[in-house]
């Protein structure tokens, strides 16, 4: 990505054919994701990002291909809906298959949630794959930005059951962009929804700083926060906040969208 966005609305998937809610009806899920890609353009956010939200319960890294079909489909959708960076990100954990999709629908980065390292979360132990992920981006010759979370939500510390996730956040970050080489860092709150411990936030910006790698915020961010997390944060990913009456599952609302950028800017 040239040019940074500030502002990164998510586009949530409804239940993909093949997950436990899926409701048979394809049309609707195509029609429900360019309302979603519209109303986040038309409020006025800088990027949007497509993910796999109702699929749950959700694979922890692979896959199968009739997911990556759909994404692939889904995600050129939004691509062709609105003209704005596009990004992708395939739950829980499968980079490869994030990639293969930005690569074949023209998006412009992913989110790996677990890049380094291993986290322990619903879906049992989730391992990084980065060694792929970056070996898979040069040989399709994609231009994919990689941002790359710590201490992802919805997940714990494998690596010191002792440590809390402030105490390895350095050591983390320091992974993330060294030996992973992503291209920018997540932080997030520990679950969706919820805000990022600011003490936690300020130690990753400084590491990202040191790095010279852009930050993002990954969850919680509301009109009454964004302010305060921009001042740290190079930019915002928000799903909830811009949702119809602040359902995470619910229509994007575009007034919500403006709301929310009036108080970013």
């Amino acid at each position: 990505m040239t040019n940074l966005p500030r502002v990164v609305g998510m586009v949530h998937l409804p239940p993909l054919p093949g997950s436990p809610g899926f409701d048979g009806d394809r049309a609707a899920i195509r029609d429900r994701v360019r309302a979603d890609a519209r109303a986040l353009d038309a409020g006025g956010v800088d990027a949007l990002l497509v993910e796999n939200f109702g699929d749950a319960p959700f694979y922890p890294e692979t896959v199968p291909r009739h997911v990556v079909a759909s994404m692939t489909d889904l995600t050129r959708l939004v691509v062709q809906t609105v003209d704005r960076p596009v990004g992708v990100n395939v739950l829980r954990n499968d980079a490869t298959a994030a990639l293969s999709v930005a690569a074949a629908a023209g998006a412009d980065f992913v989110r790996v949630n677990v890049h380094t390292g291993a986290r322990v979360a619903d879906q049992g132990v989730i391992e990084g794959r980065a060694h792929e992920t970056l070996r898979l981006r040069d040989r399709l010759d994609a231009d994919v930005s990689i941002l790359a979370d710590t201490a992802v939500k919805h997940s714990t510390s494998l690596g010191d059951a002792t440590a809390t996730d402030r105490d390895t956040t350095g050591d983390d970050v320091d992974d993330l962009v060294e030996r992973g080489r992503a291209d920018g860092v997540i932080a997030s709150g520990p679950r969706t929804g919820e805000g990022v411990d600011h003490a936690r936030l300020d130690a990753v910006a400084e590491r990202c700083v040191a790095h010279d790698v852009p930050l993002y915020v990954g969850s919680g961010v509301t009109p009454a926060t964004v302010g305060d997390l921009l001042d740290v944060a190079d930019g915002v990913i928000v799903g909830t906040a811009l949702k119809r009456d602040g359902e995470t599952t619910a229509p994007v609302d575009s007034d919500r969208v403006r709301d929310l950028l009036a108080a970013a800017d």
